[in-house]
């Protein structure tokens, strides 16, 4: 048994932090949410349209997706039973890896248990002491854990400058063995795209290795291959990852890249090593999302056209991706506005610190192939009627 004094001093502790969380209007509650047919989704017994999710294709709910992940399960049963390396290499990974790194144009694609997890291992498996990573301040939470855990000094860039990375890469990059520049192909938060080009330019001046990630930005940008296709930088970015549960509708996360490479990631990157593999359904359900990602460029333009029609209707700088964010300021503020959102039937999610930068809470809005042109419409006349968007 846990000593009292012990359960009481852990017990202080935690209410204490919550406190703190609590009187920023930073406490996080998990909402069970029921996703429906299409974009319809169910709180609290409320039906509201979602305007939150990541799945920008509708893949999830896609017929020959979920025929396929029902097939595989019957197939191969509902778990992988080990790692990897064990017994979970199940058949069905080889599919999957051929087609992302034929989208990609890469050698080929090794594909994780999750991007948290691709990030967490691809880093740590190609740096260590003495080597230098240097990214942009915005990159997201695992692409900075991964960093830590591989060892080698780290430096951050401003958000989508260049210039600024340049200016680093001139300073360090001679006192480092090796060297990755990172960056989101799209970032997650705030829609916009990374200077892809660019940044594979100054890197390959610097002998250091682009690493992109393309979490949102496969299956929505540059014909569905992601952000190197999208910003004319096909053939230049050696390290592009990103996962299988946004656009694709599934779930995984993958690295593409040159042979040499993939065997060494295959070698030492530890949650590849070390974790179960996915269950057979993801991987049915993925390589079925692929082929539909590869083969029907109608669907593949519409998650874009749908958040440029919104951002047209309310007058703000064109999206560059399927992520429009609303910014308001104080976390106080949006989560008033999603809870007015939520009474008028939309489901639009409040994002807070630490996940975005202080002062900067917004309402992210995410948009789908399987939006109707009119409820685009209503959600941007309702923020106007709001005021929460002022033209």
């Amino acid at each position: 048994m846990v000593p009292q004094t012990v359960m009481h001093s852990l017990v202080s502790y935690a209410r204490a932090k919550m406190a703190e969380i609590a009187a920023g209007n930073l406490t996080r509650v998990l909402r069970p949410t029921a996703r429906g047919d299409g974009l319809i989704v169910e709180r609290g017994g409320k039906k509201l349209i979602s305007f939150s999710c990541n799945d920008y294709l509708g893949l999830s709910r896609h017929p020959k997706v979920i025929a396929a992940a029902i097939e595989a399960t019957k197939t191969y049963g509902a778990g992988a039973g080990a790692s990897r390396y064990v017994t979970g290499d199940n058949p069905l990974y080889g599919e999957v890896e051929a087609r992302l790194a034929r989208l990609k144009g890469t050698d080929g694609a090794i594909v994780f248990g999750s991007g948290y997890l691709a990030n967490l291992g691809i880093v740590p498996a190609l740096l260590g002491e003495g080597d230098l990573i240097v990214g942009d301040e915005w990159m997201h939470a695992c692409m900075h854990g991964g960093s830590r855990l591989s060892r080698a000094k780290i430096f951050l860039f401003r958000h989508n400058d260049a210039d600024h990375c340049a200016e680093i890469l001139a300073r360090e990059r001679a006192n480092h063995r090796h060297c990755i520049v990172m960056t989101e192909g799209v970032f997650s938060m705030d829609g916009d795209r990374a200077p892809v080009k660019r940044l594979a330019e100054i890197a390959k001046q610097h002998d250091a290795w682009l690493f992109t990630d393309d979490a949102h930005a496969l299956g929505v940008i540059g014909d569905g291959k992601g952000s190197a296709h999208a910003d004319g930088a096909h053939g230049q970015v050696p390290l592009q990852m990103g996962t299988l549960s946004k656009a694709v509708g599934a779930y995984g996360g993958y690295l593409c890249t040159d042979a040499d490479t993939l065997e060494l990631v295959r070698h030492r990157a530890r949650s590849l090593i070390y974790s179960t593999g996915l269950p057979p359904a993801a991987l049915g359900a993925a390589n079925a999302a692929l082929d539909l990602i590869e083969t029907d460029a109608e669907l593949v333009a519409k998650p874009l056209a749908k958040a440029q029609l919104f951002t047209s209707a309310l007058n703000l700088p064109a999206a560059e991706s399927a992520i429009v964010p609303v910014m308001l300021g104080e976390p106080k503020r949006a989560l008033a506005a999603a809870q007015q959102l939520e009474e008028a039937g939309f489901m639009v999610v409040a994002i807070r610190p630490p996940t975005v930068p202080e002062d900067t809470s917004r309402l992210r809005v995410t948009f789908s192939a399987a939006h109707d042109d009119a409820d685009v419409l209503r959600l941007a006349e309702t923020l106007r009627n709001l005021k929460v968007v002022t033209p």
